[in-house]
Formats: C-alpha cells, sequence, structure tokens
C-alpha cells in the first residue's frame, strides 16, 4: 500500500513541476524530459537490469540448488541457527531459507551484488513457503528486507575504485567512514523491525552475535588500516571478494560429488527456476524504475536542496554536506541513479573535497531501499509490504546522518 501511495506521489509531482516550469517559466522541455524519461528508463529497466540479471539468477540458482541437494545450506543453517531463530521465530531452525538469508548477507558484505541478489530472491522465495498470507509480507520477511536495505557492506570495492580512477589523492580514505554509517544503518533497522515485532533483544545469543560482530568489523577495519597501504586494501579487497566467490560454486559442486548426486542436473533445476523468477520481477522493475525516473527528471531533488540549504542558512549551521545530500536522495530510489550522482559530486566539487568525499560515503551507507522491495516482494508476488518501507527508510536516514558525522569527524 505504501509503495502504491508512493509511485502515484513520484508521477503526481512531475507532473506538477513540469506544469510549473511550462506555465510560469516558459520551459518548453520540461514535459518532453519526462516523457523522454519514461522510454529511457522503461527500455533500461528491461535491457540493462532484468536481462543481465537472467544469466546471473540461472547461474546462482543453479549453484545454490547444488547446495541445498550436498547438505551445504543445511549446514550453514545449523551454524546460525540460534541467532536467527531469535530474529526470525517464523522460521524453523533447520529450514533452508536460513541457510539461503546467510548466503545473501555474506554476498553482501563482501560487496558481491551480482551474487547477493540472486541469493537474496531465493530466500524471498523460501519465505514465502512459510508465509500464511501470500498477499501481505510476513514479519520474516519484513526483517529480512530491511537487513538488506540496510546495505552493510565491508568492503566497498566500487566506490574505492571509482576514486582512484578520478585521481583521488587517497581513494581508500572512505573505508572506514563507509563501514561506520552502514553498520549505524544496519543497526536501527534491525532494532526498530525487532521492537515492532516484540524481539527480545536483551536475549543472550542475540547480544552474543550481535557484540561478535562489533567485535569483527572494528578488529577488520583497525588491521586493514594499520597494517595495509591504500594500494593493498584495494588490492585484498579484490582478491579476497573474487577469490570467495569462486570458491563458493567450486565447494558446493565438491560435496554435490562427495553426496553422489548428479550435479549437472541439480544446476539446471535451480537455473529453470531463475530465469521464471527473472521473467516474473519485470513487470515490478518497469513500474518502479519508471517512476523514479519521472521523479529525477522534473528536477524535485534539485529543489529539496536548495530547501534544505536554506533551512540550514537560517539556523546558522554549515552548509557543506548539502552539496552531496542528491546522492543521499537517489540512494533509496536507484542503485545506478545514486552513483551517477556520487560521480557527479566528485567531477563538480573534486574527488578530495568534503562533498566528493562524503557523496562517496552516502553511496555506500545502505541500499536501494525501494527498488528491493519492488524486486524482492515482486518476485514472490506481495502485494501488502506492510512497514517494510517506513522501516528502510528509518535505517537510511540513520545511515544518511551517521555518515555526515563520520564526514565531519574524519574529513573536518
Amino acid at each position: 500500500m505504501v509503495l502504491n501511495y508512493i509511485w502515484i506521489a513520484f508521477f503526481l509531482i512531475a507532473f506538477v513541476v513540469a506544469f510549473v516550469k511550462l506555465i510560469f517559466f516558459g520551459d518548453a522541455e520540461a514535459f518532453k524530459l519526462l516523457v523522454d524519461g519514461i522510454f529511457s528508463s522503461s527500455k533500461s529497466s528491461v535491457m540493462d537490469i532484468a536481462l543481465p540479471l537472467v544469466g546471473a539468477m540461472a547461474f546462482w540458482l543453479g549453484i545454490l540448488n547444488i547446495g541445498e541437494k550436498a547438505g551445504a545450506i543445511n549446514f550453514l543453517s545449523r551454524i546460525v541457527g540460534p541467532f536467527f531463530s531469535r530474529l526470525f521465530p517464523e522460521v524453523p531452525r533447520d529450514h533452508p531459507a536460513t541457510g539461503q538469508m546467510l548466503m545473501n548477507f555474506s554476498a553482501n558484505l563482501l560487496g558481491l551484488d551480482n551474487a547477493a541478489t540472486p541469493l537474496g530472491l531465493k530466500a524471498m522465495g523460501s519465505l514465502q513457503e512459510l508465509n500464511p498470507d501470500k498477499e501481505s509480507a510476513s514479519n520474516a520477511q519484513i526483517m529480512f528486507l530491511v537487513l538488506h536495505t540496510s546495505g552493510l557492506q565491508l568492503l566497498p570495492v566500487t566506490i574505492i575504485a571509482q576514486r582512484a580512477i578520478l585521481n583521488a589523492a587517497n581513494p581508500t580514505d572512505v573505508f572506514i567512514p563507509c563501514i561506520i554509517a552502514t553498520y549505524v544503518a544496519t543497526v536501527v533497522g534491525l532494532l526498530v523491525v525487532a521492537v515492532k515485532q516484540k524481539i527480545n533483544l536483551l536475549d543472550r545469543v542475540i547480544i552474543t552475535w550481535l557484540g561478535g560482530l562489533t567485535a569483527f568489523i572494528t578488529l577488520l577495519v583497525w588491521c586493514f588500516t594499520h597494517y595495509l597501504t591504500k594500494v593493498q586494501i584495494s588490492a585484498v579487497s579484490n582478491i579476497g571478494s573474487n577469490f570467495l566467490l569462486f570458491t563458493i560454486p567450486v565447494m558446493f559442486i565438491l560435496g554435490g560429488l562427495i553426496k553422489k548426486i548428479n550435479v549437472f542436473d541439480a544446476f539446471i533445476d535451480g537455473a529453470k527456476a531463475g530465469f521464471e523468477t527473472s521473467v516474473k520481477i519485470i513487470p515490478y522493475l518497469v513500474a518502479m524504475l519508471v517512476g523514479i525516473s519521472v521523479f529525477r527528471s522534473c528536477g524535485a531533488l534539485d529543489y529539496m536542496n536548495d530547501g534544505l540549504r536554506w533551512v540550514c542558512i537560517q539556523f546558522n549551521l554549515n552548509t557543506r554536506f548539502v552539496d552531496a545530500m542528491p546522492v543521499a536522495y537517489m540512494k533509496p530510489l536507484s542503485g545506478s541513479g545514486s552513483k551517477a550522482m556520487m560521480i557527479n559530486t566528485m567531477q563538480t566539487f573534486g574527488v578530495d573535497s568534503f562533498a566528493g568525499r562524503l557523496a562517496c560515503v552516502f553511496n555506500g551507507s545502505a541500499d536501494t531501499t525501494f527498488y528491493i522491495v519492488a524486486l524482492y516482494f515482486g518476485s514472490v508476488g506481495i502485494k501488502r509490504s506492510r512497514y517494510a518501507i517506513p522501516a528502510g527508510l528509518l535505517a537510511d536516514c540513520a545511515g544518511v546522518i551517521a555518515a555526515i558525522l563520520v564526514a565531519y569527524l574524519f574529513f573536518g
């Protein structure tokens, strides 16, 4: 229902803004930009996103099917079962969804978007099997989606690479700020959903796992910053991510051989499901990306930024962060849009400027909430997202605030 109102608002706002531009400012291109955006985003949502996703979905769901038949998913489920059984009480401890969610979170942590999406869609499908109301998101699906949209990532490889391309003096100087901001977003998202679902956050298992994860992230950051140079950090991030990404299918295939299953047939069965899921989500992608396109094309983001700057000036606040805010506005809507905004900010204000660095931290602090809601819920036919979007946006907001504070702390 929330997504319905937001989608309608995109079009109404775009129409009003374009109409005002045309009537009061004589902007003859106002509506042309909106129409061009509709056609280009309709095409890109299928050609640039849905079709490339077919291959990734087919491969990774094929590999995942091998892992399930080999018992690897059940093995992972037993490891994280005690923790996930607290966060997802509706999911049986040994259910395949537990291992699938863990693999999705692991891929996100490593910045492996191409693997994370197919694994996440598979997990959402498994959670849908447990959902008594097939058109309304379950508590487990909301918790999973909000944790996913918070975008917890340990290795922001693409951001560091883009800074290096633009000749930043120290491409990795946003590494720690990105981790801090995205971790804050994740914790806030978890707390919001846990409170709503009346989950006992003082449970010993939850405290132990969250404490252990916090300690691990802190130790990783400390080791990277004290023992590795900026070149070594980038190299370790790339090599480690690719090594783990290739190790997963190899381990699953070996497990299948040990279990004496037909590995190739298992892959084909899983790949077929991946193709079917990819086709099913195309209408949801087209609807969401077209709505985002018209909202962006009308210039509403620029007006939001001008309004924010005016408010900051009235309260005598430092306005340097405002130059990077378009990235924060765009991030919940579109990953490619926020990346384009990030690059534009670095090119406009300088890759090593405060705004340029903050734009990178914004881009690494959360994931694309509206896109993920449309993609994941659309893949299983959920029409009522309940409080998933508000909870995801609260996590995004926490990540934005943390990013601003951390940027002032690290970059002055």
